[in-house]
C-alpha cells in the first residue's frame, strides 16, 4: 500500500506476514443498484442485506482481527441512507475508510462523506460512456468534481479498458489531469454469467488497438500524468499476462451483502458466513484458499494484482503504484 505512511506499511507487514491476517474489510454494502450494465452481473443478484447494528458488529469485529481498512462496494454503496454513519463507526475504530462507486448519486451525497479517506468512482470513457453504461456522463462529472471539494484531496477514477473506449483514453486521462483526480486501469474482466453478445460489442478484440492504446498510458505515466497503476502491472495489462501470484484471499477479507464470506470478488465462492466468526472461518479455510489460489486461472483486477505484487516486495509496484 504504497502511499501509507511507514507506521501503517509495518502494521499492514505485521497484520499479513506475520499474522498472516487480511488487512482489507471488502463490504458488499448493499445489493440494489441505480444502474443497469449489461456488463455487470451483481445488480442481477438483489437479495437480503445486513442491518446497520449487524454492519456495526461485523466493523467491530474485523477490527479486533487486526484488519484497519474498511471498504464499501457493490452494488451501489450511496443508495444506502445509513452510510455516512457505517463510515463513522469504522473511522471511530481505528479504520481507514474507502468506497468504490458509480458516481451517479455523488453530487446529492457528497457533503455526508466526511468520514471517509478514500474515493474511487468507476468511469469508463467520456464520448463512449453512455454505449457503456445508459447515461450521460455528463450526469456524473458534477458529483466527481464536488466530492474533490468536499474531500479536500484527489479521489480516483477507474477506468475498465474495453473495445468501447480505446479513443477515450487519453481524453479521460487528461480530464484526469485537469480536475486534480488520479486515475486507474483495469482490462475488462469477461464474466461467465454474461450473454456472449455483449462481449461481442464489448470485449476487447481488436488487439493492436488495444495494446497501442494501454502503450500510450505508459508512455503518460512516464510523463506524470496522474496514473496510479505501477508500470509492471500496465506492462501485465498490455500484454494480458497473468503470471503473477494471486494473495488476494489472504490479503482482504471479502463479505457479501447478507453476510457471506467469499474467497474473492471474481469467483466468489463461499467460505462461510460472518455468523460463525470471521476468525473462525478464517483459520477453517486457510488450506481451502490455499488450493482455490493455485488452481485459479487469475485475473487483472488492479487491486488484487498490484497489492500481490506489493505483497511479494516487487520493488518497481512499491515505488510506482499510488493507491490502496
Amino acid at each position: 500500500m504504497a502511499n501509507f505512511s511507514p507506521i501503517t506499511a509495518a502494521k499492514a507487514l505485521w497484520q499479513m506476514r506475520i499474522r498472516k491476517r487480511p488487512f482489507v474489510l471488502s463490504h458488499a454494502v448493499n445489493s440494489s443498484c441505480n444502474m443497469q450494465c449489461s456488463f455487470c452481473e451483481y445488480w442481477k443478484e438483489k437479495g437480503p442485506q445486513m442491518g446497520l447494528e449487524e454492519i456495526f458488529r461485523l466493523l467491530d469485529e474485523a477490527r479486533d482481527f487486526g484488519i484497519q481498512v474498511y471498504n464499501a462496494w457493490t452494488v451501489e454503496p450511496l443508495l444506502r441512507k445509513d452510510l455516512p454513519q457505517i463510515f463513522e463507526h469504522a473511522k471511530s475504530l481505528g479504520m481507514t475508510t474507502s468506497m468504490i462507486t458509480n458516481g451517479l448519486l455523488l453530487e446529492k451525497r457528497a457533503e455526508e462523506l466526511v468520514h471517509l479517506d478514500y474515493l474511487s468512482v468507476s468511469v469508463d470513457g467520456t464520448s463512449s460512456y453512455k454505449d457503456i453504461r445508459g447515461i450521460d456522463f455528463d450526469r456524473i462529472l458534477p458529483g466527481i468534481i464536488r466530492a474533490r471539494q468536499v474531500m479536500g484531496k484527489p479521489l480516483l477514477l477507474n477506468c475498465v479498458i474495453s473495445g468501447k473506449n480505446l479513443d477515450d483514453i487519453r481524453e479521460l486521462i487528461e480530464l484526469a489531469r485537469d480536475h486534480d483526480l488520479k486515475i486507474s486501469f483495469e482490462p475488462m474482466y469477461e464474466f461467465g454469467g454474461i450473454a456472449g453478445d455483449t462481449w461481442d460489442e464489448l470485449g476487447i478484440r481488436d488487439m493492436d488497438k488495444y495494446r497501442a492504446t494501454v502503450d500510450r498510458i505508459i508512455e503518460m505515466k512516464g510523463q506524470g500524468y496522474p496514473i496510479i497503476n505501477s508500470l509492471t502491472y500496465l506492462t501485465m495489462v498490455r500484454d494480458l499476462r497473468t503470471d503473477y501470484k494471486c494473495h488476494a484471499s489472504d490479503l482482504i477479507l471479502c463479505v457479501a451483502a447478507d453476510g457471506s464470506i467469499e474467497n474473492c470478488r471474481v469467483h466468489r465462492q463461499p467460505l462461510g458466513n460472518i455468523s460463525e466468526g470471521i476468525a473462525s472461518v478464517w483459520e477453517r479455510t486457510r488450506e481451502e484458499r490455499r488450493i482455490k489460489a493455485e488452481n485459479c486461472g487469475k485475473c487483472l483486477f488492479f487491486g488484487y494484482v498490484e497489492n500481490s505484487l506489493l505483497y511479494d516486495f516487487n520493488l518497481e509496484v512499491m515505488r510506482h503504484y499510488d493507491w490502496m
